[in-house]
């Protein structure tokens, strides 16, 4: 991999490689962007085959945070963490490195829970660095808030596709039952929707069988699932040449980044006559909830819950612009944080502690 040419075509300020020899951590930091204010990102923790795997995963993502975080109306850039999963090491260890290695970038950064990480080693992280979010007693798991953003996205995206929002009577794909994944699950049937689920765990899968609204399809299959929305909850890229041409729904809305595995497969949802709600902003719910601890007073959840709920107005004004503009929604939305981003950014990087000059 030319690694200079990918950050000139995605347009980063700083990637960095860490490595440590205690404890075999081997970690890459993405910084994307920090035009509008430090970079908040996910430390995700990933068995990749190889190293370029996990560099191409924290460039799409770190650029996915940018948007997003520009998009949500957040004061922020985007970053992002990945650790390479190194199943025999000691787990406190390693991420008490992680820590250290966030605490040597001086504020550019600032990290949270992602795939793979939990709330509980962001508190290991927090012994070495300031620069970690999503703390037990303050915001914590972002999961709810996310799922709150998704369920309330999905409403808006059925609006737009039917001309109305309900969700009872209605079946819904969901890929992918991890937390998020699980709440809507939740919500969803709540509502008096039908749910076909899927999950490479088949113990997840189980656990919502309980529920008499939820069937569920091996893993494959999903895509195959006749129904109003496909809701993918897993990992990103899922979006392809292989799955669209199986989907049949009229709605893709979910909380995995990265869905589209390239960005024509946009165009080619909507060539199928599918709605493509655009992930990031479906799945701003966390990052909004995340982001409250840095207000001046701290963290405050009903605030917070308030904000999150405003990602189905941005969502709608989205779909207005989409309309007006004659572009895909994901256009539109790229458009939306683009602008922001041109107005109220700042040329040159972000420091935390700038240095003084005589």
């Amino acid at each position: 991999m030319d690694i200079f040419a990918e950050m000139e075509r995605h347009g980063h300020e700083q990637v960095v490689f860490c490595y440590d020899k205690a404890t075999g951590l081997k970690m890459v930091v993405g910084i994307h962007s920090t035009a509008l204010g430090p970079a908040l990102g996910g430390c995700r923790m990933w068995r990749y085959e190889k190293d370029d795997d996990a560099v191409q995963d924290v460039l799409r993502l770190s650029e996915g945070m940018t948007y997003k975080n520009a998009a949500m109306g957040l004061d922020l850039g985007g970053g992002k963490t990945v650790v390479i999963a190194a199943p025999d090491a000691d787990r406190a260890a390693l991420f008490e490195a992680v820590g250290r290695f966030i605490e040597s970038l001086g504020g550019r950064y600032v990290t949270a829970e992602d795939v793979g990480t939990t709330t509980e080693d962001m508190a290991v992280v927090a012994r070495q660095t300031s620069y970690v979010r999503g703390l037990k007693g303050k915001s914590g798991d972002p999961s709810a808030a996310t799922s709150v953003g998704v369920f309330v996205s999905i409403e808006a995206a059925l609006k737009e596709a039917f001309g109305s929002g309900e969700i009872s009577g209605r079946t819904f794909a969901v890929q992918g039952l991890g937390h998020v994944g699980r709440y809507l699950v939740d919500q969803l049937t709540a509502e008096g929707g039908q749910v076909v689920v899927t999950d490479i765990d088949p113990a997840k899968v189980q656990a919502v069988l309980q529920n008499p609204n939820v069937s569920a399809v091996e893993p494959d299959a999903i895509y195959d699932v006749v129904g109003a929305a496909f809701v993918p909850c897993a990992l990103g890229a899922i979006l392809n040449d292989r799955t669209i041409p199986r989907l049949r729904v009229k709605v893709v809305a979910g909380s995995a980044n990265n869905q589209l595995a390239e960005p024509r497969h946009g165009a080619m949802l909507a060539e199928r006559g599918i709605l493509y709600a655009p992930d990031f902003i479906v799945n701003g719910g966390g990052v909004i909830n995340v982001a409250d601890e840095m207000n001046p007073g701290g963290y405050n959840k009903e605030r917070a819950a308030i904000r999150v709920l405003g990602i189905r107005q941005r969502l709608e004004e989205i779909f207005r612009l989409s309309r007006e503009g004659h572009m895909l929604p994901v256009e539109a939305a790229n458009h939306l944080a683009e602008e922001r981003i041109q107005r109220e950014g700042h040329s040159g990087i972000y420091l935390a502690h700038p240095a003084k000059t005589s």
